[in-house]
Formats: C-alpha cells, sequence, structure tokens
C-alpha cells in the first residue's frame, strides 16, 4: 500500500503522479506534524501510527480518504446508534475558476476538460523547457536566422512561459506577440518584465479564435503545437486558422512540415506486464479491463533495439498549404520485418523540419533519437504476430477526431498478415487516445 505507484504511462500529466503518495492524508498525523519529505519517513509514520492504533486497541483507523479500516465485527458510528456522532469531514475546498451550471463528473471528463488548465501549473512548462531536442531546435531555427526576423512582427501561438517569444525578441524582431489562454500567462508576464522584453513583447490572454491582434498581419508563425501522436490535442486547428487569418502572403511558419511514420515492435514483457496482467489478478478474471487497455494506446519510451521492422510514413503535413480536414486522415501501410521474432505492437512517431530558414532543422521522436517529452505512442495487437525477417505486413490506419471531444483521437488499424510460422490474420483495433 504505501510503496510507490509506477507513473502512468498515457497522459503528458503522468509525471507528477509519480508523487501520489504524497497526497495521502493521515489526519492523525498531518493535523500535529510537517508533512514527511521522503518516501522512507512517510512509511514509517505510517507504520508507528497503525502500531499505536492496533496496541492502543482501536476500533477502527482511517487514511484520508483513501483507505478506511475498521475490526472484524465492529460497527462504525454510522451504524451504531450508541456511539456519540461523529464530527462531518470538513467541506471539499471549491475547485479552480468559475462553477460551470453543467458541472462534467470526473467519470465524464475527458482532455476538452483539462486541456487548458493542465498547462497552468508550472511543471508541465517545466518538462518541455527540460526538453533539449525540442527547445534548442526552436532555438537554433530562431536565433541563427536573426536576418529572417528583424524588423519583424512575429505570433508566437500557445506561448506557456514565453520562451519561444523571447527567442524571437533576441533574434531581433520588431514586436512579439504571445497568446496563451492559461494561467501560466501571468507567470509569462512576470519573466518577460524580468528579462526587460515588456517593450518588444506583448502577451494576450484568450482563444486564438476569440481574441484581436493589435496587427492586421504578422510575417512568422511560430508555435509548438505537436501533441503526442503528433495530432493529440488538435493544437494545429488553431495554428491553421491563426495562418489564414493573420499570416501575411509569403510569410514564415515555424515549423513548416511534420511527418507521422510508424514501425513494428517486439514488447513481450511490457505487454505482458500491463495488459496481460488483467488476465488473472490472484485467482480472478478481469479480462473486461484487458480489453479496454487494449484500445488505450500507451505513450512511453520504446527502445531501438525493440524495433523489428522498417518504418514507413503515413501522414505528411505542409503546414504553409494543408487544412485542418487533413488531420482526419486514412493511409494504407506495408512494413517489413528485419528478423525473426514477434511483433506485439506498433510505434507511432513524428519528425518535424523548419525548412524556411537559412539552413534547414530538423528533430525527430522515433525509438533510435534521442529522448523528448513526446516519447513513442505503442498500439498493442490483441494477438502477437510470430514473424520472419523479409515478411510483410500490410495494413490501414485511420485517424479521426472525436465527434464529442475533438482534441482526443479515435484510430482503427487493420491488418492482413501471413507468415511461415503464422497463419493468415485479418484483423481490425479500435484505439483511442485521451
Amino acid at each position: 500500500f504505501f510503496a510507490r505507484p509506477t507513473p502512468p504511462r498515457t497522459t503528458r500529466t503522468r509525471t507528477y503522479a509519480e508523487h501520489t503518495w504524497e497526497s495521502i492524508d493521515l489526519r492523525s498525523y498531518s493535523a500535529c506534524n510537517p508533512k514527511p519529505q521522503s518516501k522512507e519517513s512517510f512509511r514509517s509514520a505510517c507504520m508507528s501510527i497503525l502500531l499505536f492504533a492496533l496496541l492502543g486497541g482501536a476500533n477502527s483507523f482511517t487514511f484520508g480518504k483513501r483507505l478506511s479500516l475498521t475490526r472484524p465485527g465492529v460497527m462504525s458510528a454510522s451504524e451504531n446508534p450508541d456511539l456519540p456522532p461523529q464530527p462531518a469531514a470538513p467541506p471539499a475546498p471549491p475547485a479552480r475558476g468559475p462553477a460551470k451550471e453543467d458541472a462534467t463528473s470526473s467519470e465524464e471528463k475527458t482532455s476538452k476538460d483539462y486541456y487548458f488548465d493542465s498547462y497552468s501549473h508550472f511543471g508541465i512548462h517545466e518538462e518541455m523547457l527540460k526538453d533539449e531536442v525540442r527547445t534548442r531546435s526552436y532555438m537554433n531555427a530562431i536565433e541563427q536566422n536573426g536576418h529572417l526576423f528583424r524588423g519583424k512582427t512575429v505570433l508566437d501561438i500557445g506561448c506557456g512561459t514565453g520562451i519561444l517569444s523571447m527567442f524571437a525578441a533576441r533574434a531581433g524582431a520588431k514586436q512579439v506577440i504571445g497568446v496563451e489562454c492559461s494561467s501560466i500567462i501571468d507567470q509569462a508576464q512576470q519573466i518577460i518584465q524580468a528579462n526587460g522584453l515588456e517593450d518588444k513583447i506583448t502577451l494576450i490572454k484568450g482563444k486564438v479564435e476569440e481574441i484581436e491582434l493589435p496587427v492586421e498581419k504578422v510575417d512568422i508563425i511560430i508555435s509548438e503545437w505537436m501533441g503526442y501522436f503528433l495530432l493529440y490535442e488538435s493544437m494545429l486547428d488553431t495554428v491553421l486558422w491563426a495562418r489564414d487569418k493573420w499570416l501575411v502572403q509569403g510569410g514564415i511558419m515555424l515549423p513548416d512540415k511534420a511527418i507521422l511514420s510508424v514501425c513494428a515492435i517486439e514488447d513481450a514483457e511490457y505487454k505482458k506486464e500491463k495488459i496481460d496482467f488483467w488476465d488473472n489478478i490472484y485467482g480472478f478474471n478481469m479480462k473486461v479491463i484487458k480489453d479496454i487497455a487494449l484500445t488505450e494506446p500507451l505513450v512511453d519510451v520504446v527502445d531501438g533495439k525493440a524495433v523489428v521492422s522498417n518504418t514507413t510514413p503515413i501522414l505528411s503535413l505542409d503546414l504553409l498549404t494543408c487544412n485542418k480536414e487533413d488531420c482526419d486522415f486514412e493511409s494504407e501501410f506495408a512494413l517489413k520485418f528485419t528478423r525473426d521474432d514477434y511483433c506485439h505492437a506498433f510505434v507511432g512517431y513524428f519528425d518535424c523540419a523548419f525548412t524556411q530558414i537559412h539552413k534547414p532543422i530538423a528533430f525527430s521522436t522515433s525509438p533510435f533519437s534521442t529522448y523528448t517529452h513526446w516519447k513513442q505512442t505503442v498500439f498493442y495487437l490483441q494477438e502477437p504476430l510470430t514473424v520472419c525477417a523479409g515478411e510483410e505486413v500490410r495494413g490501414k490506419i485511420c485517424c479521426a477526431r472525436n465527434a464529442n471531444n475533438p482534441r482526443d483521437l479515435d484510430i482503427s488499424i487493420d491488418i492482413e498478415f501471413e507468415g511461415k510460422c503464422n497463419p493468415r490474420i485479418s484483423s481490425k483495433q479500435p484505439y483511442h487516445l485521451r
């Protein structure tokens, strides 16, 4: 119970889940003691309280909202009329932001509900800023091309802490306009002032589609819009909307090219740990959850040594000419296996390029490249394929924004395969990236 949980591997906020053990509220302990600063001291404190409670003859004890234990045969206060009434639990703290009349239950909430709020916390920006592949690619594309920025007006969409805006200002831009919908913009404004750039950078809080810019046109649009599997969160829609409304003829988009690709991997160990785990839980059949787990792609780091095929592109976007309808796509693919092995999953990753600058710059999120916070997106098959070198699996992938929440993705993968060690297989499997 007190072990530190394994971080989930499906959402951008999973990093913070590593510390969820700290949120356990030991009422009898936290009321008179500071929160322990380490897992070991926390475990020790918990065990001490538990031991004292048992030795003292306690009938029940409660660990915040996480765990409540009662001795066998002992009624709780609500069940025993002879016991004095227990004090009511303190009311929950008010939710952040204005209340909504049609409040959504936590079970019904999706990334649509949490999207902007998730970017309000500094932690997610820390993760992105520490991603050197991402941040240095943007810095080099901007600052090594000062001749393109000098005297220009730049629009930074989803500016976050303002790092890209400050790169543009440092490169010589005449005016930089940063737009951000989350409350991190309050800290961004202070950051801009702390670096003496308030005369060059103007920040606007709001949705791009709902604001007005202080200028009619901009010369350059910069944005870090890419999500997991390139398209998750659908921020590209906003960037293309801004391009059509504000970018001058012949203007610059950074980045301006993106390619989404797939390959096949062997991943027996982790599939057993995360998917097949549900087959037998202490002697109980929980396969119903396994069926759900198979439909949710995992975002995780894939070792290049696990790749058992070539890679092939399934989507190519030119941000100067594409439209939001291009983000819903169907693509046929063929992967040739490079060794005798098993195929447990397909993996999606993307490459981005800045080609409108003097010397093009690109970065990749492939399993063979340096780590990025986007990692890779893993789609597990219901049954593994037994493959031999030179054999080929053919398939079609369909990807569309969810009808109820366009920031989520509905994906399906059809495959056809027949090998020397594998009977003919034809299957279709749905996935939901949310």
